[in-house]
This record gives structure tokens, C-alpha cells and sequence, in this order.
């Protein structure tokens, strides 16, 4: 089993971006907790990130050639505004587990509708980082 994380843009700013809405931990604490929970379930994984749409596109479409089980996708801002990542991760018909650290219907009127949401098996969010960990124990769960 292969789990592909992907992260979108503004991302690699956690620990640094809005500390009250985001918390504290940067996105490598995120990574190295994701990795000891792959370790535990002996499962492999891909932690990605980038602030480029066309990049994440890229990402989302090798994830599926190299025969992941599931994506887990925190889209940032792209899940309000972009329809290409959402026809992306259709393509890949894979799982699609979306992931926000806040709870993106408690904010701005923009962040409340979330293409990907429509495809995705499930969405997580204002967990913080454990929605990470609660989406690769659900697809670890039901897929392995």
C-alpha cells in the first residue's frame, strides 16, 4: 500500500503563517509524523509539496502511475479556485481524502466551497494536523 500526501500552496509556511488559525508545527513536523505512522502500518508514502497548480497537477498524475492506493490533498487556496486540480485528481480515479488544519466553513465566505469536496470519499477539517493522521488511519483502515 502507497499513500501520496500532497500539499498545495502556502503550505511550507506553517509554523510561520497565522499561527492562531494554522498552530505551530511546520509542515516537516506534519511529514515526520505521517512517516512514523506509515512506518507502524508498514506502508509507503510520498510527502509532497509545492505553491505551483501545474506542479501539484504533475504530482497528482504521477501518484497515479505509480499505483497509489489513496491521495490525501490539503488544496490550500487551490481547493476554493481551482477546477483543473479537481479534473486531476478525477482522472487518477483514486480515493480522494481532502485535508484542512482549519475549519474552512467557519471562515471567509470564500474558503467555504471547496471544489475537490465533490469527489473526495471524505473531509477533514479543523482537526489541525490530526487530520492528516485521521485520513491515513481511515485509508489505512479500508484500503490495506
Amino acid at each position: 500500500m502507497k499513500i501520496s500526501i500532497i500539499n498545495g500552496p502556502n503550505l511550507n509556511m506553517l509554523g510561520v503563517r497565522e499561527p492562531d488559525i494554522y498552530g505551530d508545527l511546520t509542515l516537516s513536523n506534519i511529514e515526520e509524523n505521517c512517516q512514523k505512522i506509515a512506518q507502524e502500518f508498514t506502508i509507503d508514502m510520498d510527502f509532497l509539496q509545492s505553491n505551483h497548480e501545474g506542479e501539484l497537477i504533475e504530482l497528482i498524475h504521477q501518484a497515479y502511475h505509480d499505483n497509489v492506493s489513496a491521495i490525501i490533498i490539503n488544496g490550500a487556496a487551490l481547493t476554493h479556485t481551482s477546477i483543473a486540480l479537481l479534473d486531476a485528481l478525477k482522472a487518477t480515479n483514486l480515493p480522494i481524502f481532502e485535508v484542512h488544519i482549519s475549519n474552512i466553513h467557519a471562515r471567509e465566505d470564500f474558503r467555504q466551497h471547496s471544489y475537490i469536496s465533490a469527489i473526495a470519499e471524505a473531509v477533514i477539517c479543523g482537526l489541525g494536523d490530526e487530520g492528516y493522521y485521521a485520513a491515513m488511519h481511515a485509508i489505512i483502515k479500508k484500503y490495506k
